[in-house]
């Protein structure tokens, strides 16, 4: 096989996923692959593949036209789902089997051809760290299987109605008082307690509300 060189892209230093890019660097590493993480494009050295994993600025075509392919993995079924934090606004819909589809990078949102596709299912109590954490292993996964052979996973043209999920802001992370805990209960279980906490108003006061679940005895 010949030597790869990959990049790791995750342009927020602070963001969930770079503990797990660090074990996808670490799994990439031990089949004899050279990759490094960035959290800056303009720094990266350029080579075989970039993984775009959770980004949240738009990648340069600079940075673009320095590797052979530029792989996003983004958490819904393209086309359908572009755009900001899908893995949280299809748990507020209700849906509890999310699609991950791998892609190629295009200057267009969300665009370009995708790789696989594979089915993420949640039974509904899990919590935003768990589906993480479930979302992450899955995307290393897909990743290193890329990585060991492009060659496996032809292109194919995304096909379907799209749509586009918006930026949320923090009036999406409000809570209804006059609405049980079981109707908003999708509403918990997307919760960032530290970076995004839910909030409620209540006599003119603003009051956060943090959601942890008891740890289960081993």
């Amino acid at each position: 096989m010949k030597h790869m060189r990959v990049t790791i892209l995750v342009d927020d230093k602070g963001s969930w996923f770079t503990p797990y890019a660090l074990k996808l660097k670490e799994r990439l590493s031990e089949n004899g692959i050279d990759a490094e993480l960035v959290h800056d494009q303009q720094v990266a050295a350029g080579g075989d593949i970039s993984f775009l994993l959770s980004c949240t600025k738009i990648v340069k075509k600079d940075f673009l036209n320095r590797y052979g392919h530029n792989i996003v993995v983004h958490a819904s079924d393209l086309p359908e789902g572009k755009g900001f934090t899908p893995l949280k606004w299809q748990i507020l819909e209700g849906r509890d089997e999310i699609v991950l589809t791998m892609f190629e990078a295009v200057e267009a949102v969300d665009a370009g051809p995708y790789y696989q596709k594979e089915t993420l299912r949640f039974d509904g109590t899990e919590l935003l760290d768990e589906m993480q954490a479930a979302m992450a292993e899955k995307i290393i996964a897909m990743c290193v299987s890329y990585a060991l052979a492009p060659g496996d996973f032809p292109a194919r043209e995304q096909e379907g109605t799209e749509s586009f999920y918006r930026r949320p802001n923090q009036e999406d992370d409000r809570l209804d008082i006059d609405r049980t805990i079981r109707e908003q209960f999708n509403h918990f279980r997307v919760a960032d307690n530290e970076r995004f906490p839910l909030w409620f108003s209540y006599m003119g006061k603003k009051y956060y509300i943090k959601i942890y679940r008891e740890e289960e005895p081993e």
